[in-house]
């Protein structure tokens, strides 16, 4: 074993750091489209 693998920072599961990946960038996304689809909604 290496140095890194006995020394971690952080013990917590993976998948949940993914998640909440997936999550904030999905909301992200969706804001900037619910904004431009009441502009042009508007704009018309």
């Amino acid at each position: 074993m290496n140095e890194f693998e006995n020394n971690v920072q952080s013990k917590r599961n993976d998948a949940i750091d993914a998640g909440m990946g997936f999550v904030v960038s999905f909301v992200f996304f969706a804001t900037i489209f619910i904004v431009a689809a009441v502009v042009q909604y508007v704009a018309l």
